[in-house]
C-alpha cells in the first residue's frame, strides 16, 4: 500500500470532463425535456473541453499507456469541430423526425470520449477500450430512428461489420503480444527492432490484421461495403457526425500503431497500404458517378477521401502525417457543410436526399445553394477552397517522398470526382425549379452553416496557421 501512486490525471483531464459532462446530460434529462436545452448543455460540454485541450499540461498518464502529445490534441480538435456542428444540426433534423429522444446527445458524448481516448492511446488496450466505447455509441445512433427501417437496417450491418472489425483488431493485438510481450506501442517497436522480427510471418499476419480493422473504420476498400447502407439509412445528423469523427479517430490510431509500433517494418506496411490506397479512391470516385441520393453520394465520396489521407499516411514523415491530419480538420468543415444543407431541406414527408430536390435552388433559396457551391467546389478540391489547401500538401508530401504515381492518381480521381460533386451544381443552377422548395432552418443550422463555411474558406485563404499547428503535431508525434 505504501507503494501506490495516484496517477497524474492532467493528460487525461479533456476525458474526464467529457465523461462528466455526459452523464450530467444524460441524467438532467430526466428533469429537463426541452430538446433545444440538451443541446446547448451538449456543445457547452464540448467548448469546455475544447478549452482544455490547450491547457492541459502536455504528457502521459497510467503507466505510460495514455499519452496527450500535441498529436493527440490536433485530432481532439477535429473531434471537437464535428461533435459541435453535429449537435448545431441535430435539433431541427430530430423535431422534424420526432426522434428528439434525450439520450441522443449523451451517446455522441460518450462516441467522441472513445475517439478521444483513441487519439491518445499508447497502449493497444487503451486503444480497443476507446474503440469499442465509439463504435458501440454510434452503433446505437445510426439505428436511433426506432420507427424507421433505413434505420434498423443500418443499424444491424454496422453491429454486425463493426464486430468482425473488431475481432480482428483483437486477433492482431493477441499476435503482437505474444511475440513481443508487451501491448505498448513504443515498446513493440523497441521490441521488433532489437530482436529482427521483420521477416516473421506471424507478425506479418498481426500487421494485416490491424490494416484490416482500421480500413473498416476509415471505410478504406475493399472494407468499406457497409458505408454505403450505413450513411443512407442513418439520421442524416448522425451521418454527418459519422462521416468525421470515427473516420479520423481511425486515421489516428492508424498513424500511432502502423507508423509507430510497424516502423520498422516500413516497406512491407507500403506494400499493404498503397494497393487499398488506389481502390479506395477508385471505388469511391466511380461508385459515386452513379448515385442520385445525395447521402449515398457522399457515402462514395467518404470512400474516395479516405483514400486520399491513406496517401499522406504512405507518404509518412512529418509533412505526410501532417497534411493527413491538416485533411481531417478541413475534411470535418466541408462535409458537415453538406450534409446540413440536406438536413435544411428535410421536412415532413420529405428527405432532402434526392437530387432532383435542388433543382433550381438557387433561385428559391440562393444563400443556400451558394453555401452549397462553397461545400461541393471543397470536397472537389478546386481553389481557393479548404479542400485544395488540403490535397495540395497531402500530393506534395507524396511527390516529396517519391510516390509520384500515387500523387497522380489522387489528381486523376479528384478530376472524376467534379463530376458528380458539380452535377448538383448544374440542378441548383441550370434547371428551373418543379416547385418551389421548403427549408426548415434553425438558428443551430444557421450557425453550422456560417461556421462550416467559414472554416472552407478561412483555410483555403489563410492556411498558414492551421498547417503549422499540424506540422508540430507531427514533430512531437515522431519526437515521441
Amino acid at each position: 500500500m505504501n507503494n501506490f501512486q495516484i496517477p497524474d490525471l492532467a493528460p487525461a483531464m479533456p476525458e474526464i470532463i467529457m465523461t462528466c459532462a455526459a452523464l450530467f446530460v444524460l441524467f438532467i434529462e430526466l428533469f429537463v425535456r426541452r430538446r433545444e436545452a440538451l443541446s446547448v448543455l451538449s456543445i457547452a460540454a464540448a467548448l469546455a473541453v475544447g478549452f482544455s485541450l490547450f491547457n492541459s499540461p502536455m504528457g502521459s498518464t497510467f503507466s505510460g499507456m495514455f499519452v496527450a502529445d500535441g498529436y493527440a490534441v490536433f485530432f481532439k480538435m477535429v473531434f471537437m469541430v464535428s461533435l459541435v456542428l453535429s449537435i448545431l444540426v441535430s435539433g431541427r433534423y430530430l423535431n422534424v423526425q420526432d426522434a428528439g429522444h434525450g439520450e441522443y446527445y449523451p451517446l455522441m458524448l460518450f462516441a467522441t470520449i472513445g475517439m478521444m481516448m483513441m487519439a491518445s492511446a499508447a497502449d493497444l488496450v487503451v486503444l480497443y477500450v476507446g474503440l469499442e466505447l465509439m463504435a458501440l455509441s454510434t452503433y446505437i445512433l445510426a439505428g436511433f430512428m426506432t420507427r424507421s427501417t433505413r434505420s434498423n437496417e443500418a443499424a444491424v450491418k454496422y453491429l454486425l461489420l463493426g464486430a468482425f472489425a473488431s475481432c480482428f483488431l483483437l486477433f492482431g493485438i493477441s499476435l503482437t503480444y505474444g511475440l513481443t510481450g508487451t501491448t505498448n506501442i513504443r515498446e513493440v517497436a523497441a521490441y521488433i527492432s532489437a530482436n529482427s522480427l521483420m521477416s516473421s510471418p506471424a507478425l506479418m499476419l498481426a500487421l494485416l490484421m490491424f490494416v484490416t480493422a482500421f480500413s473498416f473504420k476509415v471505410a478504406a476498400a475493399p472494407f468499406h461495403m457497409w458505408a454505403p447502407d450505413v450513411y443512407e439509412g442513418a439520421p442524416t445528423s448522425v451521418t454527418a457526425f459519422m462521416s468525421v469523427g470515427p473516420k479520423a479517430a481511425g486515421f489516428a490510431v492508424m498513424g500511432r500503431v502502423l507508423l509507430i509500433g510497424f516502423a520498422s517494418m516500413g516497406t512491407e506496411l507500403r506494400e499493404v497500404l498503397i494497393p487499398i490506397a488506389v481502390l479506395t479512391m477508385a471505388i469511391g470516385n466511380i461508385a459515386a458517378l452513379a448515385q442520385t441520393n445525395i447521402k449515398r453520394m457522399l457515402a462514395y465520396s467518404s470512400i474516395a477521401h479516405a483514400g486520399y489521407a491513406l496517401v499522406g499516411l504512405i507518404a509518412g514523415g512529418q509533412s505526410g502525417v501532417a497534411g493527413m491530419m491538416n485533411y481531417m480538420l478541413i475534411y470535418a468543415f466541408m462535409n458537415i457543410g453538406a450534409f446540413a444543407i440536406v438536413i435544411l431541406l428535410c421536412r415532413d414527408g420529405v428527405r432532402g436526399e434526392d437530387i432532383t430536390e435542388y433543382e433550381g435552388l438557387s433561385k428559391t433559396h440562393p444563400l443556400s445553394a451558394l453555401l452549397m457551391l462553397v461545400f461541393m467546389f471543397s470536397l472537389t478540391g478546386i481553389p481557393p477552397t479548404a479542400g485544395f489547401i488540403g490535397k495540395f500538401y497531402i500530393i506534395s508530401a507524396a511527390l516529396e517522398s517519391g510516390y509520384r504515381t500515387l500523387a497522380v492518381l489522387m489528381v486523376l480521381f479528384s478530376a472524376i470526382s467534379a463530376y458528380y460533386y458539380m452535377r448538383i451544381v448544374i440542378y441548383m443552377y441550370m434547371r428551373e425549379p418543379r416547385t418551389e422548395a421548403q427549408l426548415a432552418p434553425s438558428r443551430g443550422l444557421h450557425l453550422a452553416l456560417a461556421l462550416s463555411a467559414a472554416g472552407v474558406v478561412l483555410i483555403g485563404i489563410l492556411p498558414s496557421s492551421v498547417l503549422s499547428m499540424a506540422k508540430e503535431a507531427a514533430r512531437t508525434f515522431f519526437a515521441g
